[in-house]
């Protein structure tokens, strides 16, 4: 009453601008790059305005953060490739927005299908980085990638990804979901074990 509220709100803003300025003196120019100021300024005791200056400034990408899709292969110990997706469609299915295509790799001699994609196409104006085609993958061959920073001027010809661009090492995929990778050996080592077994 009687312009209390006012004050009151106004010594709110004039808090968190002061808190500000002290957090950067504590910090002195490393709250950006140390893993230790971005745990606190990203924290729930965080103090003051909290503005990253993009692009010049990022946040760590958490591990879990989806976006566009992308196929996994493994380098044999000869250095060839080899796709893990064995074009069962079944990504393509899920996607809700059907943003999938997959065409599949015909044997020359006899025209029967082999498992391997000889086109996989992404749209990815259209994908909604929802992961249901990295979560119903039965060969692990689909992840999301951290990569967002894919903005350019041509969409006909830079947002739809073929199967070279989309195509990453395992190497990749460790390097960005350390602990689902790892997860997912353990997973791997425990069947290939019970098959031994058997």
């Amino acid at each position: 009453m009687y312009g209390l509220g006012i004050l009151r709100g106004l010594g709110t803003v004039l808090t968190h601008f002061v808190n500000t300025y002290l957090d950067d003196i504590r910090w002195l120019g490393r709250r950006y790059y140390n893993p230790q100021a971005l745990a606190v300024r990203q924290g729930p005791k965080t103090a003051g305005i909290f503005t990253v200056q993009y692009p010049e400034e990022k946040l760590v990408t958490p591990e879990e953060f989806r976006y566009i899709p992308f196929l996994l292969y493994e380098v044999k110990e000869d250095g060839t490739k080899e796709d893990r997706c064995t074009s069962c469609g079944i990504c393509a299915k899920v996607c809700p927005p059907q943003c999938i295509w997959i065409e599949r790799t015909t044997d020359p001699k006899t025209g029967r299908p082999v498992p391997a994609p000889r086109e996989f196409y992404i749209d990815i104006d259209i994908c909604m980085n929802c992961g249901f085609c990295a979560e119903y993958c039965p060969f692990d061959a689909i992840k999301m990638d951290h990569d967002f920073e894919i903005a350019s001027y041509d969409r006909t010809s830079a947002h739809i990804f073929n199967k070279e661009r989309l195509s990453t090492s395992v190497d990749y995929y460790a390097s960005i979901r350390p602990t689902n990778y790892a997860r997912e050996e353990v997973a791997r080592a425990e069947k290939e074990a019970k098959k031994a077994k058997k």
